[in-house]
């Protein structure tokens, strides 16, 4: 079949300030097997320019799919856009077909199919296996039932398959790189760059996370296969830094440690960055020289809050000794700490933002990044918020980095205020500035002023955004339940796990290291 995969243009700060853009993993990882199937596979990435929905549906008109497959990574707030780009797109190609993926349409499939017929299908978690059953259903005219992971309508009624099983052979399907012009895309300072993906899913419990749920369980790549796409992404086509994607690709020891030995036998000078727990960075102190040698700059820290009380209440599990301790021994190694904080948990006072500035200064990380709490319906999280008021009901808006939920004590221009004013003086306090001036290492010393100069185009963006094109409600406001509809953490896995399976002698002698 001829397919066009498009990646949506999002509004989120991320994908509009920066100079830099990255190519979409999930859409590539959704083109490689369909092209092994034989398919004729296209990508359209809208995030250049970006471009304009008459420009989208143009090229789509041009290009003649018989099938469109539509995601993004910012699934939720990229949705209003996939809607108009499908809606306009089935209105120029009559009979084509559109196939919806992403975590938003994995949980809202019900709501989409009822009132969204510009989508004809939703694919249910990951993708790889079922868009290549789904396609080969559509070509064959095969029955749908029998494609695992979808949502279809028949007869004027939506309907559902039940789960896929979690990949088990994930090096049997590999990423469409082909379908990308890697010159095109580049990160950390116009350096060439790729996401990839060591793992999926997490294995701790954060109750308002959005991600775990949609991968079920952590799992993981060969880490001497890994280490050598790295290597030959490097060697072949010049990728110089690698973002990654994973929630928590340090969760086992042993095979992180073993990813990071291969990395560093590859013999390759790149760049890693991407998140972790800083208890994983802690637990990893011995060996955390080969960190820096395989290449790591930057790992994010999920920290979430300061206040002991919030953190169990969350089931963070992480504590405010280690996530300091983790940040001075990424320090020791030369080494990045970015700690993110997240703003809404609780409905805080002046009080409250006044700690943690404090704790963030005593903290001495490297970067920060504020984000918003964000309840998705599908978290346990969604429960403990469903009564709370929505201040912003454009879903565009609901990006981690806009204000979705009132406070009983504080307005959203203070609460604004704070932010900006925490972000502000932790960035540019005379430590972190010195840091940034008289870094000895070249690379790190790069990166950081690249950050830099993005961190304050955002702000002021962020602030010209708050002041005069943001809108929020002011008055009847609506619960989140309300805006929402009811919970699903009843339905928070989205893929069948496999059957247990008995640990072989080898496997047995692994456990405690792990």
């Amino acid at each position: 079949m001829r397919l066009l995969i498009v990646n949506p243009p999002h509004p989120a700060i991320g994908s509009r300030i920066p100079d830099d853009h990255l190519p979409p993993l999930g859409l590539l990882s959704i083109g490689g097997p369909l092209l092994d199937d034989g398919h004729n596979v296209s990508l359209l990435d809208c995030e250049f320019g970006p471009l304009n929905l008459d420009d989208i549906i143009a090229r789509i008109r041009n290009h003649a799919p018989e099938a469109l497959l539509l995601g993004h990574s910012g699934s939720t707030s990229a949705h209003p856009m996939a809607s108009k780009i499908a809606r306009n797109a089935k209105a120029e190609i009559p009979g084509l077909q559109v196939i919806y993926g992403g975590v938003f349409p994995t949980y809202h499939w019900k709501d989409i199919l009822t009132n969204q017929i510009e989508f004809d299908f939703c694919v249910r978690g990951e993708g790889e296996e079922t868009c290549r059953q789904l396609i080969r259903a559509l070509e064959d005219q095969t029955p749908l039932s029998s494609v695992k992971g979808i949502a279809y309508r028949r007869d004027g009624r939506v309907k559902s398959t039940p789960p896929q099983a979690m990949m088990q052979d994930w090096e049997a399907y590999r990423i469409g790189w082909e379908l990308i012009d890697f010159k095109d895309y580049s990160y950390w300072g116009r350096k060439r760059a790729v996401v990839v993906q060591f793992s999926r899913g997490c294995p701790h419990p954060c109750n308002y996370c959005g991600q775990r749920g949609f991968w079920t369980k952590w799992r993981h790549r060969d880490p001497k296969k890994f280490a050598r796409e790295i290597a030959d992404l490097h060697r072949n086509h010049g990728v110089e830094v690698f973002n990654f994607a994973d929630e928590n690709p340090t969760s086992s020891k042993r095979l992180w440690k073993e990813f990071l030995e291969a990395l560093i036998a590859e013999n390759v000078d790149v760049s890693l960055v991407g998140s972790t727990r800083a208890d994983d960075i802690v637990r990893d102190k011995e060996h955390l020289h080969l960190y820096k040698k395989a290449g790591v700059e930057r790992f994010l820290f999920g920290m979430e809050n300061y206040d002991e009380a919030i953190l169990k209440k969350i089931k963070k599990g992480g504590t405010t000794a280690k996530d300091q301790e983790a940040i001075q021994l990424m320090r020791q190694h030369n080494m990045l700490s970015m700690a993110t904080w997240v703003v809404g948990f609780e409905e805080e006072t002046d009080r409250d933002y006044w700690r943690t500035l404090k704790q963030l200064i005593a903290y001495d990380p490297d970067q920060i990044q504020s984000v918003y709490v964000t309840p998705h319906r599908w978290t346990p999280f969604f429960r403990e918020a469903e009564n709370r008021k929505v201040i912003q009901t454009d879903q565009s808006k609901w990006d981690y980095k806009h204000q979705v939920l009132s406070t009983r004590h504080m307005s959203p221009w203070r609460v604004f205020l704070w932010v900006k004013a925490i972000e502000f003086i932790v960035q540019s306090r005379p430590k972190a500035l010195w840091r940034l001036i008289f870094n000895p290492d070249p690379k790190i010393r790069h990166a950081q002023r690249w950050y830099y100069k993005m961190g304050r185009r955002v702000w002021f963006h962020e602030v010209f955004g708050f002041l005069f094109r943001d809108k929020r409600e002011k008055r009847d406001l609506m619960r989140v339940g309300d805006y929402w509809g009811e919970p699903q953490d009843a339905e928070e896995e989205a893929l069948i796990r496999p059957p247990r399976q008995p640990k072989t002698a080898q496997q047995k002698s692994h456990v405690l290291k792990i």
